[in-house]
């Protein structure tokens, strides 16, 4: 460097002429008689030895303003100036150099913090962070939308989410995908946790954590399993009880013509008649439970939930007047609009009042049954069918929903089945919760 030579060429000609006046004057003491010029040499030397110490010390002064100036990132600092000599401007210029190098890698990393920080604040997937407190950040938009009903802080605040889901997020092993329960949209839902643990040199582990809600994709890919399993029985027992029905029914017309007093004859025939009818009891069965396999058409519109509330109170008091079972409800705000079949939707809700009727007048001295709807924090329409029955067994909760599963008697479980396709073809859910000290509360989300 062009530093290292003026340097050392200022530092080498002061030691050299401090050398040499000392050395001069130390010759003149011994010869004697030269005092003046042994005077004027030592003032010579002092001269050498002060620039020799100034040169110096601006040196060290300088280095550790640099010094001072990396230690506290302060890189609006400037060192040496034009026309000092001494070679520090030569210092100087290099000290700046190497700020101003720090400051534009500052610069570049603060830049690149910022997209990186952009870019996770768009991540869809809800991220945040965990530390060794127990202290939680929210660390982008999806995570702050996910956590916005109720405010997270610390690792007990998730609990509000669900119990199962708190747990999962400070002790699920890092380096796995984990399967957990959270309550979204005021519906229990299945999500997975992937959980990465951070190690920084003298700090405890952060935990950083994505959650993916997945009940949707299980929801999905449940119901084209229904599907296509049920389609493929209803075939196959269709092809073979077919020709049973069809011979049975011949076989009954014709045993119905012979005319005989042989009491054999009239127990054929009475066989024959209960196989004709009990085939086709099946067929009717197998009929009734192919509408399982079938997707429903949907044919959207904006539809004013309080008049379709309206009616389908007046359909459910043609069957249960006011006097057999109560019923009450509210919607909030009421011009509160959905967008959704309102056909499809009405089926699902009449079946969901009726069977909340059933229950309750099982159960209940005074039958009730709530028909509640609102509006959640994402704009999305609640609607909530109570009642004061018996509940349903939370080992059962689970299979409420499954095709041919039913806790009624003569019940053929395809009703609950089929409204949760419904729900689901809108992209909304269908979830069952305890009521209280008693009953059932239908959720549902469009």
């Amino acid at each position: 460097m062009i530093f290292d030579r003026v340097f050392l060429f200022g530092l080498s000609w002061r030691v050299a002429g401090l050398v040499g006046t000392c050395t001069a004057a130390a010759a003149l003491v011994a010869l004697r008689g030269y005092h003046a010029a042994t005077l004027v040499i030592a003032c010579v030397a002092l001269g050498f030895l002060a620039s020799l110490w100034r040169y110096v010390q601006r040196t060290n002064l300088e280095v550790a303003r640099f010094v001072d100036a990396l230690t506290y990132a302060d890189f609006s600092a400037s060192f040496g100036h034009k026309h000092e000599g001494f070679g520090f401007e030569q210092l100087g210029g290099a000290m700046n150099a190497a700020v101003e190098q720090l400051r534009e890698q500052r610069s570049r990393t603060s830049d690149a913090n910022r997209t990186l920080a952009a870019l996770v604040d768009e991540v869809p997937t809800p991220l945040f962070s965990v530390d060794a407190d127990g202290q939680v950040e929210l660390l982008n938009k999806a995570a702050r939308r996910m956590f916005s009903l109720f405010p997270v802080i610390r690792s007990t605040d998730l609990a509000a989410y669900g119990e199962r889901f708190a747990n999962d997020a400070v002790s699920a092993p890092a380096g796995e995908r984990h399967t957990t329960q959270m309550l979204l949209d005021e519906t229990p839902q299945t999500a997975t946790l992937s959980v990465t643990e951070v190690r920084q040199p003298g700090q405890d582990p952060l935990r950083l954590i994505a959650v993916q809600p997945i009940q949707g994709e299980l929801d999905h890919v449940e119901m084209m399993a229904w599907r296509d399993l049920v389609r493929v029985l209803t075939h196959e027992i269709m092809n073979s009880v077919t020709p049973i029905t069809s011979l049975a029914r011949t076989a009954a017309d014709v045993i119905g013509e012979v005319q005989s007093t042989d009491p054999r004859v009239a127990d054929a025939r009475a066989a024959i008649e209960t196989v004709a009818r009990r085939a086709d009891g099946v067929m009717h069965f197998v009929q009734t439970y192919r509408q399982i396999s079938r997707a429903p058409p949907l044919r959207r519109q904006q539809v004013l939930v309080a008049p379709l509330i309206d009616e389908l109170r007046r359909l459910f008091t043609a069957d249960w007047p006011p006097e057999a079972v109560s019923l009450s409800g509210r919607v909030d705000p009421s011009g509160l609009e959905m967008f959704a079949d309102p056909d499809l939707i009405a089926q699902v809700l009449i079946n969901l009042m009726r069977n909340a009727a059933e229950a309750a007048v099982e159960h209940a001295a005074t039958p009730s049954v709530s028909v509640n709807v609102h509006r959640n924090r994402h704009g999305r329409t609640v609607i909530e069918v109570s009642d004061n029955g018996a509940g349903v067994p939370l080992d059962r909760i689970d299979e409420i929903f499954l095709p041919f599963f039913t806790t009624k008697t003569g019940g053929t479980g395809v009703g609950l089945s089929l409204a949760r396709q419904i729900v689901l073809a809108h992209g909304g859910s269908l979830g069952l919760s305890a009521n209280g000290p008693g009953g059932a509360t239908f959720r549902l989300v469009c």
